[in-house]
């Protein structure tokens, strides 16, 4: 997208710097309403309950971690005086257990005192078996959690833990108010409306009301550790709607500050952006449009509690066969000219950065469609009727495959749909909701969770420059059913000993290069050897923000709000 507007992030001791140049506040909320549009909306603010990022999103600017990414990557202290090291003492020689100290005189929004309870609770109320916490892999090997003072909480790993930040680093793992959850825990999780709708925080802002799939409204934290912040009274975030609507409010209309994620073709981008009311945030980091197929049969023969389980293997999908015909059938560099641009790269990689966790991995950017049906001749799949689509043993090669409603991905499913039936695959498209198919209702039967579809198309990202955690939510445990909630971010019911023990083994293993090693193993697994999920399009993260903003910086490893705090009105 050569001469668009575009803000990227900054690299390099990029929140050091970006604190040295905030403006000083006279006073907190002396710029009025902040605006800001996500078209999927958010469906709770509790993220222990969500595999969503429009979630995640919301609640980060009320709810913070221990610590955070910064925009080049590094961890840095949000609610702890500081990063636990060797070197301070904080992290232990052996790597098995790390301990955090809180910043000093922390409040809760409604005043009372944060202490290390609320750090024990929270990792206890996520390591819950019947909780169904969705952020569980971030918590994988703690032994217990324990309260040394009001202050200090020291977390003790089964084993040596090379990356000890997981648990508490990042949006996606904040502390809750014990006072608050206390009787939200174990399979009671989900029915807390209240306290999942209006989580008490210790972030810049705190809620005032919270609609789920629609506008939703905060205020400034009066309670917050810097007095002269945030810079905003209030905040409004409108969800719902589209991709298009929320790049048009911000870039053409300037009804909004902020517009997440649009997913828009570079030639709509363009035009938009001529108004000259704002520009792109754009980064590259571990964001994948991707399609998973389902590994479990999604039939409505089977009853609720049956279908899509690991325990009932899908009878077309199982053959890994099927499933790399489906990937060669696929042209990655069409879809990426058609929906992206120079916003995104087609990938063979479910982890596509950062280089060491990279695999070499280039074979499916080769579209192979001649390879592709004689791979299905080779199943046993053929046309035996002459209507076009392959069958065997009575049954039509037919699969059903859904996602989220926007104009890239239904382009995007159009395409595939066409390649697919070019080897004989009978396919019918499905759209949902964003709000529904992101969403973390139980009872739904189209979230992207429950996956009663054959194959569905979405995209994923990790927080922080490291993938276990990432990585160990496709193990066997993590595969969501109704034992756990519907939750787990295992949603393809992928499960392979082999690869559960090697992410067991990257889980104890330390060293950049060995980790990479092991990673790029394990997503190789993932794609190029299994096919249980197919990598399409390395997305940028792409925003827009308007001109009327200041301090907005992208961020590819956290929260695109990280930093709200610091936003400010810009001068006329």
């Amino acid at each position: 997208m050569t001469g668009t507007a575009t803000r990227r992030r900054t690299t390099a001791a990029a929140l050091t710097a970006l604190c040295a140049a905030s403006p000083a506040f006279a006073e907190r909320g002396t710029d009025g309403e902040l605006r800001l549009m996500l078209w999927q909306a958010p469906s709770t603010l509790n993220v222990y309950l969500s595999t969503g990022t429009k979630d995640m999103l919301a609640s980060s600017l009320v709810l913070e971690p221990l610590a955070g990414f910064a925009p080049d990557g590094s961890i840095y202290p949000r609610l702890a005086a500081e990063i636990p090291t060797t070197e301070n003492g904080g992290l232990a020689e052996d790597l098995t257990s790390i301990t955090w100290t809180l910043k000093e005189g922390l409040t809760w929004s409604d005043g009372s005192p944060v202490t290390a309870e609320d750090v024990k609770f929270t990792a206890d109320y996520c390591m819950d078996p019947q909780g169904g916490c969705a952020q569980l892999a971030k918590f994988e090997g703690i032994d217990k959690v324990e309260v040394v003072d009001p202050r200090t909480v020291k977390i003790s790993f089964t084993e040596p833990r090379p990356n000890p930040y997981e648990a508490f680093v990042g949006s996606l793992a904040p502390v809750i108010q014990k006072a608050q959850f206390a009787d939200c825990t174990g399979a009671r999780t989900s029915s807390c409306t209240d306290q999942n709708f209006g989580p008490i925080g210790t972030g810049p802002f705190r809620v005032t009301r919270f609609l789920t799939n629609d506008v939703s409204t905060y205020e400034a934290n009066p309670e917050y550790r810097d007095p002269s912040l945030p810079a905003f009274a209030t905040v409004t975030l409108k969800g719902g709607g589209d991709s298009a609507s929320a790049a048009r409010a911000v870039l053409e209309t300037g009804e909004y500050d902020y517009g997440w994620n649009v997913q828009l073709s570079p030639e709509v981008l363009q035009g938009m952006l001529a108004a000259g009311k704002g520009q792109l945030e754009v980064d590259f980091g571990a964001t994948v449009e991707h399609v998973v197929l389902n590994m479990s049969d999604p039939s409505p023969d089977l009853s609720e509690g049956e279908r899509s389980t690991i325990q009932h293997p899908h009878p077309i999908l199982s053959d890994e066969r099927v499933r790399r015909a489906l990937s060669m059938a696929i042209d990655r560099n069409l879809l990426n000219e058609v929906g992206y641009g120079d916003t995104g790269r087609a990938t063979c990689n479910m982890v596509p950065a950062p280089e060491v966790f990279a695999a070499d991995n280039t074979d499916c950017l080769t579209q192979d469609i001649e390879g592709a049906r004689a791979l299905l001749d080779e199943a046993g799949w053929t046309d035996s009727d002459g209507d076009g689509v392959r069958d065997k043993d009575g049954r039509k090669l037919s699969l059903l495959f859904q996602s989220s409603v926007n104009s890239v991905r239904q382009d995007f499913q159009a395409l595939i749909k066409q390649w697919w039936s070019e080897i004989g695959v009978e396919t019918e498209l499905k759209t949902v909701d964003a709000s529904v198919f992101f969403g973390s209702d139980p009872g739904s039967p189209d979230t992207l969770t429950k996956f009663y579809a054959d194959a569905q198309m979405y995209t994923t990202v990790f927080d922080g420059t490291d993938p276990g955690s990432y990585l160990a939510k496709r193990t066997c445990d993590k595969a969501p059913g109704p034992e756990n909630q519907w939750q787990g971010e295992n949603a393809g019911r992928y499960c392979d000993p082999e690869y559960d023990a090697l992410i067991d083994e990257l889980g104890r293993t330390a060293g950049i290069e060995k980790r990479g090693e092991l990673a790029r193993q394990a997503n190789l697994m993932l794609t190029r050897d299994s096919m249980g999920m197919l990598p399409l399009i390395a997305r940028g993260r792409v925003s827009v923000s308007s001109n009327r903003l200041d301090g907005v910086q992208m961020n590819a490893w956290d929260s695109e709000f990280w930093n709200i705090a610091e936003w400010s009105r810009a001068a006329e």
